[in-house]
């Protein structure tokens, strides 16, 4: 018989036959008859046991809460329920047992530390609300996937193992490649922009990166799951559109799947208003100036800086126009004024969720941009040599999702948004 989802049973006609499988969230055994409230990732039924029905009713009562079991009963038309519908079983298989005692509680209201909870990720998330950002997160994603794809991007997947940094610098995890010295990748880029140089004009991809940083804060973290895209013929503008409006398709399907169950949780969700607010870095300077903090053209922002910008907004927002000193090789300088960029970030109040920018498209300027950041094009030649036999203006972003599920869901540690956190103390579970 096929199995039936927790959550439908409500909708079963009486005296209808069902097949359910769970885990075991309650037993209660009375001398003539056995309770067992039932859970699967959809919902909790009530099943009740009777010694005439269930051959094997002794065996069942010394079962452990979180046993696995499957149940096939028939819906009453009165039930001992008082919280929905009941099935009264005809036959009970036992799956697999749970051991005793349970390392992290399901129901219990003492709350286990968060070190606990993530070395025991998998009873963790039988918890409905803390699997719920997760589900979230699937929403988020699929709603971008979506609009990406009627915007006629292609989804790609490129390397993760390199041979050249992406963004220079020391923040990177070395491995063992045969006899050649490899990298983990910090983000496609790089890939994404000889894309554009192979005429796939729009690209997306999905995929890990990993920075070796060596933060310890409640936002980062050394692998994440990075969501980027690459336009050609396009500038900052254009990026930032796309941004706003694929983070916005993936608010609207996140609620229209999962709109009551975000409610019911406590988690205010709202589908933002597009465009977002902008305001320049020189703005940002003179703003924070009025504030009396004194800040220099050419520093980043402080936490405590980037809190008095955004207590002028409600949500999300862009900084843009960075200077060129603070961004990477590949970041194109404003025409008109070559001390800042075609650059962004976009924030919610205080923190920032992504960066994206105009590319260089030029490769003489790409050589020139390589040597102002210290770094050697050679390097780079594989590369650099897209960029020498036709290649357009381009722009894109590279957005970390479990940072923007984090924002969304108000969690106070980015590890909640993240299945098996890696950070610098945390390589397993």
């Amino acid at each position: 018989m096929e199995r039936t989802y927790l959550a439908n049973v409500q909708g079963a006609a009486v005296n209808s036959e069902i097949n359910v499988c769970g885990w075991i969230q309650e037993l209660r055994a009375l001398k003539n008859i056995v309770f067992i409230v039932l859970r699967d990732n959809t919902g909790t039924v009530q099943v009740t046991l009777k010694p005439d029905n269930i051959s094997n009713i002794n065996e069942v009562r010394e079962l452990e809460r979180e046993s696995v079991i499957c149940v096939t009963g028939v819906i009453p038309e009165r039930t001992k329920s008082t919280s929905n519908r009941e099935i009264v079983a005809s036959r009970l298989v036992i799956l697999n047992r749970a051991e005793k005692p349970l390392p992290l509680g399901i129901t219990d209201p003492v709350s286990a530390d968060f070190e606990t909870r993530l070395n025991n990720r998998f009873l963790d998330l039988r918890k409905r609300e803390n699997a719920l950002v997760f589900r979230i997160e699937s929403s988020m994603l699929w709603g971008m996937r979506r609009f990406f794809h009627s915007n006629n991007f292609v989804e790609i997947h490129t390397p993760k193992i390199v041979a050249a940094a992406t963004e220079g610098g020391a923040d990177l995890f070395g491995v063992r490649y045969f006899e050649k010295e490899a990298y983990l990748n910090q983000s496609p880029q790089l890939y994404k922009e000889i894309m554009m140089s192979a005429g796939l004009d729009r690209v997306f991809e999905v995929g890990p990166a990993f920075r070796a940083e060596q933060h310890n804060t409640v936002r980062h973290l050394n692998e994440f799951t990075s969501v980027d895209i690459e336009m050609s013929f396009a500038d900052h503008h254009d990026a930032m559109h796309m941004l706003e409006n694929s983070i916005r398709a993936g608010i609207e399907r996140t609620l229209d799947e999962l709109g009551p169950e975000i409610a019911s949780s406590g988690i205010k969700m709202e589908i933002p208003e597009v465009p977002f607010p902008r305001i320049s870095y020189r703005e940002c300077i003179a703003f924070l100036k009025t504030r009396g903090v004194d800040v220099t053209f050419g520093e980043d922002f402080s936490p405590e800086q980037l809190r008095e910008i955004g207590s002028q907004y409600s949500g999300f927002y862009f900084i843009t126009g960075w200077p060129s000193s603070l961004r990477a090789f590949y970041t194109m300088p404003s025409a008109e004024d070559p001390e800042i960029s075609n650059s962004f970030d976009l924030q919610y109040n205080e923190k920032e969720i992504t960066s994206g920018a105009q590319r260089v498209h030029d490769p003489e300027l790409l050589t020139k941009r390589f040597l102002s950041k210290g770094l050697n094009p050679d390097d780079f030649d594989f590369y650099i040599r897209a960029f020498r036999y036709g290649m357009p203006p381009h722009a894109g972003f590279g957005l970390g999702l479990e940072r923007l599920v984090m924002i969304l869901c108000n969690l106070q540690n980015i590890r909640e948004a993240t299945l098996f956190p890696r950070d610098r103390t945390r390589i397993v579970p």
